[in-house]
């Protein structure tokens, strides 16, 4: 089985169900956004952050963003979570329009955000307390979806006790519990170092390989963007607009000798050009 093939560290992990990533080009996107834009009203007047915002995340599909500092990715996100609404054009998640928070989409942010006074079983469970779902089996697949990501011992630890990586790694543990169809991660190993970033883009790819969700990744670091993603989007500077979409076509599984390839070369050249014009634009 794929899920066999894909525990952490050679164990089979059969606790949790986990289905291959559906190909990346089904015609019918999972995440769309159509013209999409977001103006604040300040006292200074209004403040346009997005502006005809349009892309998209196809079912099973690994997205990032990138651009410069301040053009609205982590807006976007919160827009596509529904804990903003935008201003104009439309959010679609499955075909239906975010109207306000969904269950059918699970969240990591920069920092884990992890409750220091629960274990981290616990934390884990938190999604489904919240929105009332506990049922008999949460507990085993909460304990799955640990030993999925390398840390079935570490249930009854709490986060203090737990290294920057191995947080993030519980972080995205919970955002799988209950279960969603679409993850979108803001800037998740941004607070990593350089070494422990490398072993976690290994471990996410490890996990959406393994799960199949659709992805949308927000992220400054042009390499994680290649490493991780089918299609790179690069907006522009403030208000922000998509400026360019970029085919990842590199086989996987990806590895760290992956980044030495030609093409993995080119890809982030090309990326790296292109931010650093839309910076300067800015």
């Amino acid at each position: 089985m794929l899920a066999e093939r894909l525990a952490p560290h050679g164990r089979a992990s059969h606790a949790v169900t986990l289905e291959p990533a559906a190909p990346s080009g089904r015609a019918d996107p999972h995440i769309a956004l159509e013209h999409v834009g977001l103006t604040y009203l300040t006292t200074r007047g209004p403040l346009t952050a997005l502006q005809d915002v349009n892309c998209n995340v196809r079912s099973g599909e690994f997205v990032s963003v990138l651009g410069p500092s301040g053009c609205g990715k982590s807006t976007m996100l919160r827009l596509i979570c529904g804990l903003m609404k935008p201003s104009e054009g439309s959010i679609k998640i499955s075909g239906s329009p975010v109207l306000a928070a969904r269950r059918d989409v699970g969240v990591v942010f920069q920092q884990p955000t992890l409750l220091p006074w629960k274990t981290v079983l616990s934390n884990v469970l938190m999604p489904l307390d919240t929105m009332r779902l506990r049922s008999a089996s949460a507990d085993a697949r909460a304990k799955a979806l640990l030993k999925m990501v390398g840390l079935e011992d570490f249930g009854s630890h709490y986060p203090w006790e737990l290294s920057g990586g191995m947080q993030q790694r519980v972080a995205i543990a919970r955002s799988l519990v209950h279960e969603p169809t679409a993850l979108l991660m803001d800037e998740p190993f941004a607070a990593l170092d350089a070494m422990t970033r490398e072993l976690m883009m290994e471990e996410l790819q490890r996990i959406w390989l393994g799960t199949g969700k659709s992805v949308l990744f927000i992220t400054h670091n042009i390499v994680e963007a290649v490493f991780l993603s089918d299609r790179v989007y690069v907006m522009s500077a403030r208000p922000g607009r998509i400026a360019e979409e970029v085919k990842v076509d590199l086989p996987r599984p990806r590895t760290i000798l992956s980044m030495a390839d030609p093409r993995f070369v080119d890809l982030s050249q090309h990326l790296r050009a292109t931010v650093r014009r839309m910076t300067r634009d800015s």
